[in-house]
């Protein structure tokens, strides 16, 4: 997997202080900064260390990593006055830009003892300070370019959040204690997911892709472009637990014709019998949650699945799996409300699916499609050490949309590209089937 899979990409297009005040920027940073802290405040000392798998990352870097990009690419190039509290930290928490330094290697950051959870603290006050001290006075020739910058760096951060949750959640899982990161989750409200339908949509030449002069997006979410998609059905809801079951039950995963070479080999070396976090037991299935080990929701969205297992279901089902263009023609007209990290359930939830409208695209579990993750057409990868946010992941990874439990619920839009490799499973990912009209 490439390092930071969800740092996704450089903004084309941001706001400018003459569209938001630097102090409204100030304001915008400290919410999403508390909001980091706050996720950790369950833990104690001992988990902020663990590093659980290479795609892992300790909660004590995330924490100084976000903070590290404000240094490196606000503080040190624009507040001539700043002094770091240690030099190191340009080297340990750096993640991926070779353009910038050598970054410290991914699978050892939990080899990190030091420095301690309290100094990253310290780490993130003394950053957070200076910060503030240039957002309160920018220098007016630098004060375009230092927002843009932070509104990056706030978009970082918040995928760092989900990606904390994500992690936090297998390093507990490999706890035979299995602890609960909370206990006090909010409970799940009684909805029926309504039984499976398809939705029509038309042959045509769609228009896709941000307009990446129109606000923030990503510059892998551009630019506009055209293309012709064949006349689809796509599924009014993700697929469910029990659904799901169905396929385990029917010998799903001892099939190798419904699998793809490469997932087939996959289930082989890793013993694929279920979706991550599930456990058989003498009274059935459970799953590992952020609330502990739980009963399996029949109801619910399956989730923690690769693209492998997702496209194996679809071919036993007698499907496919939607793709990128298909699931954004659907979700422009969708509701953008949904089950993201604010409703404090931090599990997919069943939810019922009414009239026409296709339910859960947004929110619940990140939906895999069938598209690799390529370049649009025309884009290009800005220069600078800030083009390396996303254009060289462009091989070997799938393409996720919709945001998941665990995501902001500002942080996402239509247009927005996640990526995984399609043997990843830890994510909150999930799918919905699709088929031809």
């Amino acid at each position: 997997m490439p390092p930071l899979a969800h740092e996704l990409a450089s903004p084309q297009q941001l706001d400018t202080p003459d569209t938001l005040h630097t102090k409204e920027w100030l304001r915008r940073y400290q919410r999403i900064r508390q909001a980091s802290e706050r996720l950790c405040e369950p833990l104690c000392t001992e988990d902020y260390v663990i590093q659980s798998m290479d795609d892992v990352s300790p909660p004590k870097w995330h924490l100084a990593h976000v903070t590290w990009f404000f240094e490196a690419f606000i503080l040190v190039p624009f507040q001539p006055r700043y002094r770091s509290l240690d030099p190191i930290y340009d080297h340990l928490f750096n993640s991926y830009y070779e353009t910038h330094g050598v970054p410290f290697p991914r699978p050892s950051r939990g080899t990190l003892s030091r420095p301690t959870v309290a100094e990253v603290y310290r780490f993130r006050a003394h950053v957070d300070a200076a910060m503030a001290e240039l957002l309160e006075s920018p220098p007016p020739e630098h004060a375009e370019q230092i927002v843009r910058r932070v509104e990056l760096g706030l978009h970082h951060e918040q995928q760092h959040q989900e990606l904390l949750l994500m992690d936090i959640k297998h390093i507990l899982a490999q706890n035979p204690l299995c602890p609960a990161y909370r206990d006090d989750l909010a409970l799940p409200t009684e909805e029926l997911p309504g039984d499976l339908a398809w939705l029509e949509h038309a042959a045509g030449i769609r228009e896709l892709g941000h307009d990446l002069q129109t606000g923030f997006a990503y510059d892998n979410e551009g630019p506009v472009h055209r293309q012709f998609l064949e006349a689809f059905q796509l599924a009014n809801r993700p697929v469910t637990n029990a659904e799901f079951l169905a396929f385990i039950e029917d010998g799903g995963y001892t099939r190798p014709a419904l699998w793809l070479s490469d997932g087939w080999q996959q289930v082989g070396q890793a013993g694929w019998q279920a979706p991550l976090y599930w456990v058989k037991r003498e009274d059935g299935w459970y799953h590992y949650t952020l609330g502990g080990l739980l009963p399996v929701d029949p109801q619910a969205p399956v989730v923690h699945v690769s693209f492998f297992e997702a496209d194996a279901y679809a071919r036993w089902a007698g499907a496919r799996l939607p793709s990128e263009a298909e699931w954004e023609v659907a979700a422009r007209d969708a509701s953008m409300g949904g089950n993201f990290v604010e409703s404090d359930h931090l599990q997919p939830l069943a939810a019922a699916a009414r009239g026409s409208a296709a339910a859960q695209l947004f929110g619940d579990v990140w939906e895999w499609t069938g598209s690799a993750y390529r370049p649009y057409p025309g884009f290009r990868a800005l220069p600078g050490t800030l083009g390396e946010y996303n254009g060289k992941f462009m091989s070997g990874q799938m393409v996720l949309r919709g945001g998941c439990c665990a995501t902001p619920s500002d942080h996402i839009r239509p247009t927005y590209r996640n990526f995984f490799p399609p043997h990843a499973r830890w994510a909150f990912s999930g799918f919905r089937l699709a088929r031809e009209a």
